[in-house]
């Protein structure tokens, strides 16, 4: 399973926007995946002021892998060049690094993103 960005933020809320049962998925899952994307992604919507934390970008997200017991797929070769490989469905290039971490991992995506279904990634919400 894999958590895109927006999830991810739910996630520490407490699961905000997440149904009750892809929250317990979650909690019942092995194996809980969080692309490094998003910590670029989460990086970027603070120093824009779009997003506020109680810490640092990285002090929080090293807070939230280890209390929620997350793990990072990094972005490698394959992932970045399958994500410009995809087809032109989905813009935004963060989102792109997260399906094409997906479709390489075989991972279903929590997301809330209509478009992600089009790519032919398993969805959760």
């Amino acid at each position: 399973m894999l958590l895109d960005t927006c999830a991810l933020l739910w996630l520490t809320q407490g699961g905000g926007e997440l149904s009750a049962e892809v929250c317990k998925q979650i909690n019942d899952e092995a194996v809980v995946y969080v692309s490094a994307i998003s910590g670029f992604e989460i990086a970027v919507k603070c120093h824009k002021g779009k997003l506020s934390l109680p810490a640092t970008p990285e002090d929080w997200f090293k807070v939230v892998l280890r209390h929620h017991d997350l793990q990072i797929l990094p972005l490698d070769l394959d992932i970045c060049l399958r994500s410009i490989n995809l087809p032109v469905i989905h813009s935004d290039p963060c989102d792109r690094f997260i399906i094409a971490t997906a479709e390489i991992h075989k991972l279903k995506v929590v997301t809330a993103d209509s478009l992600f279904v089009q790519y032919g990634v398993s969805v959760l919400f």
